[in-house]
């Protein structure tokens, strides 16, 4: 239960709003339902407020204050990069030499089965990670629709195959009679943003291809996600997974954004619903402040 100097830093920095991991992630801006455009979640201030001034891929600190290459700040970094590059009209050719930076590191960092070693330090015998795949995904299709170039287009499918492989076998999905779900950590409980972040990859997929297959277990994930969506609701926040662990503030807010999309890209009520009743705990003062009492004392337990 030790707390080190620099998780408290850490934390600090979050709670401020000055952390690259922690940035505004509303509802995408140039997103669309039906073509692949920009993302679904708006990332951009991880280049506008932490972008590095080269076209390098950017680093992560891990709770020991090392320096390593984590692949999903990677995939999101490249993603904010590719939304600034549509919003400049493609004019921006820095913007898309940082997409083209991180889908490259996708590619010379992607094992032979399609992974992307994620946890490693967390969790090293379970380091993989559906929300790392469906990004790699996300990023490596617009990589292939900008350059036409095959390369990007086959390791957005390895990293699809191995993604949907069960748990059991070693990947991310669990899958049980009809339902399917995509598992951030697979050897942690469901995270509910990480599942979302899943299934926008396996979509964008499905736009590309038109694959009949994929479709089925977008389906198939969707209608587990709509039934189970009621669970990680408190009664006055949101929980982080369907076990124990409230929301971050962050987080809750993500959740909310999140929703909002699923909602614009599926009309199913359910989405929205929910997205305002999370919306309308967030505006309570007392819900508010409980829930942030809370998730402070979890913290402080792990």
């Amino acid at each position: 239960m030790a707390v080190s100097l620099y998780k408290l830093k850490k934390w600090y920095h979050m709670l401020i709003g000055n952390s690259v991991h922690h940035v505004n992630q509303d509802e995408g801006k140039i997103y669309s339902k039906d073509d692949i455009k920009g993302y679904y979640n708006n990332l951009t201030e991880k280049i506008t407020r932490f972008g590095r001034k080269d076209n390098k891929i950017p680093f992560t600190y891990v709770d020991t204050g090392e320096e390593i290459e984590f692949s999903i700040a990677i995939f999101q970094y490249g993603l904010a990069a590719y939304d600034l590059y549509l919003m400049s009209g493609k004019k921006d050719n820095d913007s898309l030499a940082k997409v083209l930076s991180c889908a490259d590191w996708g590619l010379s960092n992607q094992l032979s089965d399609g992974s992307w070693v994620t946890f490693k330090y967390e969790n090293p015998d379970s380091p993989f990670s559906s929300m790392a795949q469906g990004e790699g995904i996300s990023l490596l299709v617009r990589a292939y629709i900008e350059t036409d170039e095959k390369k990007y287009l086959d390791a957005a499918l390895r990293a699809k195959y191995f993604m949907l492989t069960s748990i059991d076998n070693g990947g991310t999905t669990k899958y049980i009679g009809d339902d399917v779900y995509f598992y951030e950590c697979p050897a942690d409980p469901l995270i509910l943003n990480g599942w979302i972040f899943s299934i926008w990859g396996i979509f964008d997929l499905y736009k590309l291809t038109r694959d009949t297959e994929l479709k089925k277990i977008m389906d198939r994930t969707l209608s587990t996600l709509e039934r189970d969506l009621p669970s990680y609701d408190l009664g006055y926040w949101s929980k982080y997974e369907d076990k124990n662990r409230i929301a971050s503030p962050f987080y809750h807010k993500l959740h909310i954004a999140q929703l909002n999309v699923m909602y614009n890209l599926t009309g199913k009520e359910i989405y929205k619903s929910y997205a305002e009743k999370w919306a309308n705990y967030e505006r309570n003062f007392f819900f508010r402040n409980f829930a942030f009492i809370k998730k402070a004392f979890q913290k402080i337990m792990e």
